[in-house]
């Protein structure tokens, strides 16, 4: 498959954004993971054996964790894997024809996993478990959300908000990394995961009150 055929196709699958009208860093990713795709996908690597990889490093981060200041920054190594991992197993499905609604529903659960995984690792490194509890309820509420009004009739995105999964991959990421040097950051992105849910859900129920009114 070629570029261009496959960015097509990744289009179809994500509400008609055009990853080549993209800005350089989203257009990069795109065909970064294009590129690491058709290699595995040339390997027989299936897309649900990269959802499944990610998932086991995703729950590997609180795990990792336990073990202190070392292990947290070993935790952001793990985010950062898993992140790739599941950009990946959507481009091994397109490039060797292997997309399905039951890999997208695999997909969806995994991401969930994942988070509840790394939100655990927020309250081994030492956030309040009530903060904690409450940013992954505003992020599954967010995701709760948008399936619903798709259900109803909503196109697939309806909104771009500041509580999408990228945002979620980048705090947990730099939490992380900051908190190997300064236990006080882990606290810093568990606050900040809620904040940006609590943004994104407010501006995901105004897309939807437009989109369905």
């Amino acid at each position: 498959m070629t570029w261009e055929e496959y960015a097509t196709a990744w289009s179809r699958l994500h509400g008609g954004f055009d990853p080549r009208q993209a800005s350089p860093v989203v257009r990069g990713w795109v065909r970064g993971a294009y590129r690491i795709g058709s290699f595995l996908g040339r390997r027989g690597v299936s897309p649900f054996a990269v959802t499944l990889a990610g998932v086991v490093l995703c729950l590997a981060v609180p795990v990792v964790a336990l073990a202190g200041p070392a292990g947290v920054g070993v935790a952001a190594l793990l985010v950062l894997l898993a992140a790739m991992a599941d950009g990946l197993d959507g481009a091994v499905a397109v490039v060797t024809g292997r997309v399905s609604r039951a890999g997208f529903v695999y997909d969806s659960v995994a991401d969930r996993v994942g988070e509840a995984g790394w939100l655990a690792a927020f309250w081994v490194a030492g956030a309040p478990g009530w903060l904690v509890v409450a940013a992954g309820a505003a992020s599954w509420l967010h995701e709760y959300v948008r399936a619903r009004a798709v259900a109803a009739g909503m196109a697939e995105i309806g909104a771009v908000t500041v509580g999408e999964r990228p945002t979620r991959v980048s705090i947990a990421l730099c939490a992380f990394l900051f908190g190997a040097l300064a236990a006080p950051a882990v606290l810093v992105g568990a606050a900040a995961w809620l904040l940006m849910q609590i943004i994104g859900f407010a501006q995901l129920i105004f897309a939807v009150r437009r989109a369905l009114r």
